[in-house]
């Protein structure tokens, strides 16, 4: 034991036990903002966006804002009709905690931003909502992928990206190649498992790890580039 630091180890077993199940657990909706709020500096020339906060991080907040957009965040409940009123030109889908599967509204958020033709881009949580949005699936993983080395295939460019992430759960590879119009753009090197995908007709994609890890790796920044330049 260190010095100052106490385990109690006794029912230790049956405090894990008495944790919910992951599986089923909408936990987006504890995290999300509960109102509307605008965020960094904002100019006449940077286009509007909406972030769909799930449990959005700041520094994804920061590089969006740093690339050109004007940022306002929403809960994660709001409506597209909602944020495409407001003047917002593209959406962000969030990261956040929980099983995908059980944030039903977003799923259908996502329906909505297809069938409006809106540019968007998701990371982590809002990744896997983008699967199922578009008639994926996704699974709890047996072990999470978590830390700063997690070493990322991009299938477009055949690079090798060095990715942060922190995630439970994964999209199903075998139900996004059942749409033929859902490409799979990057995949763990560890273990196989979807880390990005991209609509072929549509301008919307999303990675499942990281790109806007701090202190680091900073390899997958560029995706924040490519989301500026497909808002236009």
């Amino acid at each position: 034991m260190r010095a100052g630091i106490f385990f109690d180890r006794e029912g230790a077993i049956e405090r894990l036990k008495a944790h919910p199940d992951m599986n089923g657990l909408d936990l987006a909706s504890l995290v999300s903002c509960t109102s509307k709020y605008t965020f960094g500096e904002r100019k006449s020339s940077n286009p509007d966006i909406a972030v769909f906060d799930f449990g959005v991080k700041l520094n994804i907040l920061r590089l969006l804002n740093a690339s050109g957009f004007n940022v306002t965040v929403y809960p994660g409940n709001t409506k597209l009709q909602t944020v495409l009123a407001d003047g917002a030109k593209g959406v962000f889908l969030s990261n956040g905690p929980g099983d995908p599967a059980a944030v039903d509204y977003a799923k259908q958020l996502v329906r909505d931003i297809a069938a409006q033709k809106v540019a968007c881009f998701g990371i982590c949580l809002g990744h896997q909502i983008m699967a199922l949005g578009l008639g994926g699936k996704t699974y709890k993983l047996k072990f999470g992928h978590r830390g700063g080395n997690q070493p990322v295939k991009n299938l477009l460019n055949g690079s090798v990206e060095i990715t942060s992430q922190n995630h439970g759960f994964a999209a199903d590879m075998e139900s996004l190649k059942s749409n033929s119009d859902i490409e799979i753009t990057h995949i763990n090197l560890n273990d196989n498992t979807v880390e990005g995908l991209r609509h072929k007709k549509l301008p919307m994609f999303s990675v499942q790890y990281h790109p806007e890890s701090a202190p680091g790796p900073h390899d997958s920044r560029y995706l924040f580039d490519e989301f500026r330049k497909m808002v236009g």
